[in-house]
């Protein structure tokens, strides 16, 4: 279903007095699936419209898991349908429940807008550009007011006249980006400026002291070199992505293994053992993605396979494109490569010729 349609028809069927099981309430329930296709993968969309009784201001929102999977905490992309259902606005927002239910309404709105001031004021202006930082949902109920106060950037949409499916996608994606920079922003306030951050933040488990190999020369003529287990900090977004290819290999008919610490993944397919590692695309820098999936890749393949090395394949999974030079460079060290395309996953050369990919 395209992304116009699926804004679109919810708009025309949202009906409060009609329930939980009124065409617009389905699609909201399916909506998550079908936002999948245009965000990055290990992104978290669910659409919501209300629990118990429908929802005054339905909405479709876009979770970071690392960040949050719940609109009563962090910050998120989200769509939210006026009440009239006359519009629809795209915001990067706030969790309102925590601060409401810490400071109390009043008190509660005046910290949401002034965290929404501070984020929007560490941005940089040209990615700010043309939004809005102000929507209107038309609604006295106390939600739907919340998210105004929680409101950062903004574009409304006219749900009888909406733009493009192209203009649409990219205006999703552009607030994917904006999502990434303002969690960066936001932290940058919180060590800089502490009191303009009042929200808290999930604490992160504690880095291992354990290292990862040990080089201890005997004499001149050998040496001994021992990979240790550690515990690696995965975030809930990378495994997402390990999950999600995961079953991508096992609709193939594959076997693909994760409890193979401290690799991701491993698959076995024909006579040889694929090593695979998933890599974060963080704010488009693909380069640093690549780098750390090739220093992981052959660490891994030379201490973890002693002699077997010419039996073992290597295939770096990212969660978006990481673009043709990228890709060709880890043709070039026999690295294959794969990244999501929506809920298609789309390969390099190699990785088309093991049929890994799409």
């Amino acid at each position: 279903m395209e992304l116009r349609s699926l804004i679109g028809r919810i708009g025309e069927t949202y009906d409060r007095s009609l329930g939980m099981s009124s065409e617009a309430q389905r699609l909201l329930r399916q909506a998550g699936t079908e936002l999948r296709q245009w965000v990055p993968a290990g992104y978290l969309p669910v659409g919501s419209g209300g629990k118990g009784a429908a929802a005054f201001v339905p909405w479709i929102s876009v979770f970071d898991p690392d960040e949050t999977d719940t609109a009563r905490h962090g910050m998120y992309v989200v769509y939210l349908f006026a009440e009239d259902m006359q519009t629809v606005a795209l915001s990067l927002n706030q969790g309102v429940t925590e601060l409401i239910d810490r400071f109390k309404t009043a008190r509660g709105r005046q910290l949401l807008k002034q965290q929404a001031d501070a984020i929007r004021g560490a941005l940089p202006a040209e990615i700010a550009h043309g939004l809005d930082t102000t929507i209107a949902l038309g609604s006295k109920a106390a939600l739907p007011v919340h998210y105004e106060f929680g409101n950062i950037l903004a574009t409304t949409y006219k749900l009888a006249d909406l733009p493009s499916e192209i203009t649409m996608v990219k205006d999703l994606q552009r607030f994917i980006r904006l999502y990434e920079e303002a969690l960066v922003a936001r932290e940058e306030l919180r060590q800089t400026l502490p009191d303009a951050i009042v929200t808290t933040v999930q604490k992160e488990p504690a880095l291992s002291r354990d290292r990862t190999a040990e080089f201890k020369p005997k004499d001149e003529a050998d040496y001994v070199a021992t990979v240790k287990a550690r515990t690696l900090v995965k975030s809930r977004k990378h495994e997402r992505v390990v999950r999600e290819y995961g079953e991508y290999l096992i609709s193939l008919g594959l076997e693909p293994n994760t409890v193979v610490h401290p690799r991701d993944m491993t698959v076995k397919l024909d006579s040889n053992e694929w090593l695979i590692e998933v890599k974060m695309v963080r704010r488009g820098d693909a380069v640093s993605a690549t780098r750390e999936a090739i220093g992981q890749l052959l660490w891994y393949r030379h201490f973890l396979y002693p002699g077997q090395t010419e039996a073992v394949r290597m295939l770096a999974v990212f969660n978006e494109d990481i673009g043709d030079a990228c890709v060709e460079l880890l043709e070039t060290l026999n690295i294959a490569s794969v990244w999501a395309d929506g809920n298609v996953w789309r390969g390099s050369r190699t990785a088309n010729t093991a049929q890994l990919c799409s």
